[in-house]
């Protein structure tokens, strides 16, 4: 593909980066001459110096045959015109903008074909907020992603010592837990990817991924390590748009305190939330901390702009008693060097963006990509589609499918809601009644109900149907190509 990228930052650079990989045609435009040349200087790519919603700037990068513009500048406005300009002048096909203000994301049918032309909407912060709402949600995991709309539940956890599973091989875990289905996608010991097998042993400190339905992620989580007690104390320090929205999504089921330096902020924080309290000072500050009684916090979560506020605050809470200490990292770089000691998780937001981009880059029917071990692997909800003389997949089982080398299927969701019946009998026409009592409209009959989406583990002997949605992990990006033919269907279905 031929991708225009806006924005040589953080997010525009990784994504480049990913995308220059997998052998696309790159051009990155950013008004920062030197960004650019450091850009250019680690990855084949074309560069453009320019503001990126000037229609010249433009035309030089080559909009006019793009197949994609991903416009991130640290801008809403250059973003929105950017893509404005870009529909109007060149009819880019697919335009995708970074907005964080929710000034405008709050305004329906702002982002809309007439209006403004933008066809996938990115805001970072309500990602990282998704992603750490996730985090508290499971104690104990590192990583925590959803699939078919949260049906299906990927997390990686740390083995520890002590747990039933480490010291067993995989096959144990089934016969140990005959009610729950579970699949192993894969095992990192000492930061090297295990293709897992019935014969494999999980050692203690292995970084685990598993698939499972969402209701019995916990009760998989409890083979592997200890069961920790659910979070409900819980600290940030940065009031900002992500510990807004995270106090506000919290603040009905826990107790949250917010530590913001900025007193006009504060002020703002406690008009908009209804039960968190508000704090004005610094989350560095020790005596701010023990005066918060800072020991008895189930989590502290550093989510301000400044790096080194966050490592720095996130090492003092838990110096002085925080159980947990979530820290956000702007820089990837450190990441690695921070999480696993005193910090427990570090969060890249890059990375937890990259993959909301990833999803409408990615060839065939992709539904959900989420980058994992900082874009060393890649989990992907694919659709299969066709027969089986047009598909590769559908109308095979799992184990006589081709794969990729490196890549598992770790689970089919199947069943899909066409219209969805809500409420209960008193407050619904159709809940709660046979058919035969529905009023029907004349002419109208009921010729089927297809009730809920069917969670399947990918074992062996389970057979790919027309319509499920597969969710592969893949353990080595060269092969992103191979699994994006293996689920394009041939002429013949046509």
């Amino acid at each position: 593909m031929k991708i225009i990228i806006l924005g040589a930052g953080q997010v525009g650079g990784t994504l480049a980066e990913h995308l220059a990989r997998e052998e696309n045609d790159i051009t990155v435009v950013d008004t920062d001459a030197k960004k650019l040349r450091e850009l250019h200087t680690k990855i084949d790519i074309r560069t453009v110096t320019g503001a990126g919603s000037y229609p010249i700037v433009l035309r030089q990068a080559g909009c006019e045959d793009a197949d994609m513009l991903i416009a991130v500048t640290n801008s809403d406005e250059i973003n929105m015109i950017a893509c404005q300009v870009a529909h109007t002048l060149f009819r880019t096909p697919t335009k995708i903008a970074r907005v964080r203000a929710t000034a405008y994301l709050t305004r329906k049918g702002l982002f809309a074909h007439e209006a403004i032309p933008i066809d996938v909407l990115i805001s970072p912060e309500q990602v990282v907020t998704d992603h750490v709402r996730r985090l508290i949600e499971h104690p104990g995991a590192l990583q925590v992603l959803e699939f078919a709309g949260g049906l299906v539940q990927l997390v990686a956890v740390k083995a520890f010592y002590g747990g039933p599973l480490v010291g067993q091989d995989l096959a144990f875990l089934r016969r140990h837990m005959p009610n729950v289905d579970t699949r192993v996608a894969a095992i990192y010991r000492r930061n090297r990817p295990i293709i897992p097998r019935g014969d494999t042993v999980i050692e203690a400190d292995d970084e685990v991924f598993f698939l499972a339905a969402r209701r019995d992620i916990r009760a998989v989580m409890s083979e592997l390590r200890r069961v920790e007690r659910d979070f409900r104390r819980v600290v940030i320090a940065g009031g900002g748009n992500i510990g807004e929205r995270l106090a506000e999504h919290l603040e009905h089921s826990h107790q949250v305190k917010i530590i913001e330096h900025s007193l006009d902020r504060c002020t703002t924080l406690s008009e908009r939330l209804d039960r968190t309290v508000v704090l004005h000072g610094s989350a560095t500050s020790k005596r701010l901390l023990e005066e918060e009684n800072i020991e008895e916090c189930d989590i502290f979560c550093a989510l301000t702009n400044d790096d080194e506020v966050n490592i720095m605050s996130s090492l003092l809470a838990k110096r002085l008693g925080a159980k947990k200490v979530l820290t956000l990292i702007n820089n990837a770089a450190y990441v690695d060097l921070v999480q696993g000691g005193e910090i427990d998780i570090a969060i890249s937001p890059q990375q937890a963006t990259i993959g909301s981009l990833l999803t409408h880059v990615r060839r065939g029917d992709i539904v959900n990509v989420h980058s994992l071990r900082r874009g060393a692997a890649e989990a992907i909800e694919a659709i299969a589609h066709g027969d089986k003389q047009s598909s590769k997949v559908v109308g095979r089982t799992i184990r006589d499918i081709a794969l990729p080398d490196g890549t598992t299927i770790g689970a089919i969701v199947r069943g899909t809601e066409v219209t969805i019946a809500h409420g209960d009998k008193p407050s619904s026409k159709v809940v709660g009644r046979t058919i035969r009592d529905i009023a029907l409209p004349d002419g109208t009959t009921i010729g089927a109900i297809v009730r809920g989406k069917e969670v399947i583990i990918a074992h062996g002997d389970v057979m790919v149907e027309s319509g499920d949605h597969v969710i592969l992990f893949v353990i080595d990006k060269r092969r992103i190509r191979d699994v994006e033919r293996l689920f394009q269907v041939g002429l013949t279905f046509f």
